[in-house]
């Protein structure tokens, strides 16, 4: 988690425009070592600090997850480590339901605004929020972000989170559910190496599978992998750039706008 990372402590993240008005935070790590010589009393510190943190960060999220059930909204958090793919991704989702009910898009990345720019060109909403330092959105970021936003109600509001497997899947951010993706480039075993997060996705996306000739990628051994960390994950293979798989996935999309048109509340894909 970020205290462990040293990413932590009280933060003010927001939009890229606010914060190129003058907001500006600071976080240091708390070792110049990747190895911890803490006495036990500053481990249990550490632990509080964590739980505080995080503690804090759920009650956040359910007051998103209240907005966004009043609002009758999809929430999509999409994670994964950077390149794997997610903006190319939500570009060709994004122009494939053009129209078909209300879309907004928060970015976040550490510095610059270029995702959001890239989003903005399909005629999306978009938010950009840089966080420095931090290695993930947090429950008060979407927030903000969401101020910026158009109301999105009957819609799907899409979360790109900061590239990274570990601390993003620590934060609840109030999404209707969390979609972890891997491109064929990264490995078969990524779900066993960072099973926190594959255990809290019930959505998994393998992108890039045009390239899976030139990788050697071993698709038996990847459904394998993912099998030991969640038996149940719903699984979308996926190019971007070929198209292929994509018909499942707006299919998907399209029926998670129903269910929460119907006010369901469930965290899970529940929705076939």
């Amino acid at each position: 988690m970020c205290v462990t990372c040293g990413c932590g402590g009280e933060q003010e993240h927001l939009p890229t425009k606010e914060r190129e008005e003058g907001h500006r935070h600071s976080h240091a790590h708390e070792s110049d070592h990747s190895h911890s010589h803490d006495t036990p009393g500053e481990r249990e510190r550490k632990i509080r600090l964590e739980q505080d943190i995080l503690g804090k960060n759920d009650h956040l999220a359910e007051h998103n997850r209240d907005r966004f059930h009043r609002d009758r909204m999809l929430v999509l958090n999409l994670v994964s480590s950077p390149g794997s793919g997610k903006t190319t991704l939500l570009e060709r989702t994004l122009e494939a339901l053009s129209g078909a009910f209300p879309m907004g898009v928060i970015e976040g990345d550490q510095m610059t605004s270029l995702d959001a720019d890239r989003i903005a060109r399909t005629g999306t909403p978009a938010v950009q929020i840089n966080t420095g330092r931090t290695c993930h959105l947090d429950a008060h970021m979407i927030a903000h972000g969401l101020e910026k936003l158009p109301r999105l109600t009957g819609g799907v509001l899409f979360i790109e989170n900061v590239g990274n497997l570990v601390c993003p899947s620590s934060f609840d951010l109030g999404e209707s559910v969390r979609v972890a993706l891997l491109s064929v480039t990264e490995g078969e075993d990524k779900p066993l190496k960072y099973p926190y997060l594959f255990e809290g996705s019930p959505v998994v996306c393998l992108t890039k599978i045009d390239l899976v000739p030139h990788t050697g990628f071993d698709r038996d051994l990847f459904t394998a992998s993912l099998a030991r960390v969640r038996h149940d994950a719903r699984l979308f293979e996926l190019s971007s750039r070929s198209g292929e798989g994509f018909s499942r996935w707006l299919d998907w999309i399209r029926e998670g706008v129903l269910e929460a048109s119907r006010g369901s509340r469930s965290r899970e894909a529940t929705f076939s």
